[in-house]
């Protein structure tokens, strides 16, 4: 994972798209730090199944920001040998699923109730999870759109969503096709790597990010490119009403959608998908046209430093958190402690927000700190 030295030359970044990726990760952080989830306020929480919050759009508009950032490196790849751009995108892929697989795996011990230490085996880490899917997302929608024309590319997302609708729906229980342990994905996930390996965050095993899931995933990131490549041709005041139209479009096909196949975050539901890329088509033309067309950019800087050093930043502050909640304070943990000895005396509710808001600008002025130095770290 290289970073740039201070003397070197970078490309023009695009602010919009890392105005829309800082945002996306700010609201990440946020949402993934509150001081205290018991007393944290409705919209910072994901919907406990069916339906939607703010906060199921996080992750979605993250690979909606990864493929617009394929779009830009689109040109350099055509450049390049078909060996060297196979390489490129099986390497990245590789490293962004090692990286997340040592994330959950970090700190590799355990502490039990008596702040005993305990190796964590290898045999019980769970395998899938976020950067697990951002990376297959990439590393297919990457080949597909290099090797594919768009409008196959299309074609392929449009049918694996109707396939995926119909695969749970077939192969899930027949009582409740779309319930927690009785989807067709939970069941593929448990035959393949056993429930260990599976996530317990729900209480049972059950992933949120699985293999099976990841398949209408894969849209995200392709509309992403999709946007991407519209911007860069229709920048202007026209190209953006149509790039808005379009989500707008799109987020009544999820809504109508989800009557038949609900929209659902944990299970990604093909409705799920379709909604979410409406909101950040959206989005992402609203920010172009106030940075680019209207030119009001003196709001931008917070969240340009946070989308300059995605990929870092989020590892920061997951494995910040978890070593927050790995030193022992007498029987709480750090992380615990400070909500209660410091955040708590400002409310229950707006303590927890208090939290996550500092944990969020601590992220950030790491963040600042390598931009100040030029230094962005990719992989």
């Amino acid at each position: 994972m290289p970073a740039s030295s201070p003397g070197l030359s970078l490309p023009k970044r695009n602010v919009a798209l890392d105005v829309f990726r800082g945002m996306t990760l700010c609201f990440m952080i946020i949402v993934n730090t509150p001081g205290n989830e018991a007393t944290t306020f409705s919209p910072l929480l994901h919907a406990q199944w069916n339906g939607f919050t703010a906060t199921d759009l996080v992750f979605p508009s993250f690979l909606f920001a990864v493929g617009n950032s394929m779009s830009f490196v689109w040109k350099k790849w055509e450049t390049w040998t078909t060996r060297h751009v196979v390489w490129k995108i099986l390497k990245r892929t590789a490293i962004i699923f090692l990286l997340g697989y040592l994330m959950y795996w970090f700190p590799f011990f355990r502490l039990d109730a008596n702040h005993n230490i305990h190796p964590f085996p290898i045999s019980e880490t769970r395998i899938m999870g976020v950067l697990q899917r951002i990376a297959l997302c990439y590393g297919i929608a990457s080949l597909m759109i290099y090797f594919l024309k768009e409008k196959t590319t299309v074609i392929i997302c449009v049918i694996s969503l109707f396939a995926y609708w119909i695969i749970l729906y077939v192969f899930g229980n027949p009582a409740n096709p779309l319930s927690m342990q009785g989807n067709a994905g939970f069941y593929f996930d448990r035959w393949l790597m056993g429930e260990k390996h599976m996530y317990h965050g729900e209480g049972v095993a059950f992933d949120p990010e699985g293999w099976l899931s990841t398949l209408p995933a894969i849209s995200n990131v392709v509309a992403g490119y999709l946007a991407g490549k519209w911007i860069q041709k229709k920048s202007d005041y026209e190209g953006v009403v149509k790039l808005v139209f379009w989500g707008f479009a799109l987020m009544v096909c999820g809504y109508f959608w989800d009557l038949l196949f609900p929209i659902n975050k944990k299970l990604w539901t093909s409705s799920y998908v379709v909604y979410t890329v409406g909101i950040d088509c959206v989005i992402i033309g609203l920010l172009v046209y106030l940075i680019q067309i209207k030119e009001k950019v003196k709001w931008t800087g917070f969240f340009q430093i946070f989308g300059k050093n995605t990929l870092f930043v989020y590892l920061l502050s997951e494995l910040l958190a978890v070593v927050l909640l790995t030193i022992p304070v007498g029987k709480i943990n750090f992380f615990r402690w400070l909500y209660v000895n410091v955040f708590s005396h400002a409310g229950a509710y707006l303590g927890s927000l208090l939290f996550a808001l500092s944990f969020t600008f601590l992220c950030w002025a790491v963040a600042y700190q390598l931009d100040k130095k030029k230094i962005y770290i990719k992989v």
